[in-house]
């Protein structure tokens, strides 16, 4: 692919990624709950409007958006690699174990949201 149209594929990839995350952090404040997926525990209200009805994870996709910008700026296939290693990762160590606590802040009502709404897209 030709620099430019590489160009301006990475920017429309940050642009979406980067518009998908933010409006995922704006439903969280909305909710007045908290943002930090550290203190998962401190979740005061399951959100589950606006991008939060595509996703589970509209932040992470994001940032996946915004690391296939990279790779595809760079143009190497091996920057692809980080692509992977980043879902594996947040998917092991960040979402399983926020959807641990979501489930036992919220039961039943998380694991119907869990059947509706995929946990990337």
């Amino acid at each position: 692919m030709p620099y430019p149209a590489r160009v301006l594929c990475a920017v429309v990839l940050v642009c979406i990624g980067q518009g998908i995350s933010i409006a995922g952090m704006l439903a969280f404040r909305r909710a007045r709950t908290t943002v930090n997926p550290v203190k998962a525990s401190l979740a005061s209200s399951l959100v589950v409007q606006g991008v939060y009805r595509y996703t589970r994870n509209p932040m992470y996709v994001g940032f996946l958006l915004t690391l296939l910008a990279w790779a595809v700026f760079l143009a190497n296939p091996l920057s692809l690699l980080w692509v992977v290693l980043f879902v594996l990762y947040i998917t092991r160590f960040q979402i399983i174990p926020e959807e641990r606590v979501l489930t036992s802040l919220f039961g039943a009502e998380y694991e119907a949201y869990k059947g509706r709404v995929r946990r990337w897209v």
